[in-house]
């Protein structure tokens, strides 16, 4: 799998494991629903800001995420650094949404109100690195 066909994975695929530093060292693992954006080439999860991966990124934003997608044996890891989109996060919120659904919200007002309430942040991952492992 070349570089391409990586980045189309990614775009094709919206689950992944995100690793994450625990203050320890040792890794805190997340499943994610993800948005590969395209436009800025930035993997986007939405996250909560009490969450141990949104305080793990803050203090190290040193990152990993694996990506599977149908078939098992194939894979892509994506390696980066990773920082936190707080300041009026809702729009970008939406383009994750609507990335990873495939379309808009049913009510974009009822939306804006939960990820307020829920203090919804953006985790933007800038990629370094990305390993394809099998071309199967």
């Amino acid at each position: 799998m070349n570089c391409e066909q990586a980045l189309e994975y990614l775009r094709e695929n919206h689950r992944g494991v995100l690793t994450t530093q625990r203050r320890d060292g040792r890794p805190q693992l997340s499943n994610v629903a993800y948005l590969y954006d395209a436009e800025d080439g930035k993997v986007k999860i939405s996250v909560t800001e009490d969450r141990a991966k949104t305080r793990n990124v803050r203090r190290d934003p040193r990152v990993s995420m694996l990506v599977l997608g149908p078939n098992w044996y194939e894979y892509v890891v994506v390696e980066g650094m990773g920082s936190i989109l707080d300041q009026n996060p809702v729009p970008e919120l939406r383009r994750v949404y609507e990335g990873i659904s495939g379309g808009p919200h049913p009510n974009w007002q009822e939306f804006d109100e939960a990820m307020v309430r829920d203090r919804r942040v953006v985790l933007s991952i800038a990629i370094e690195r990305m390993y394809p492992i099998s071309d199967e």
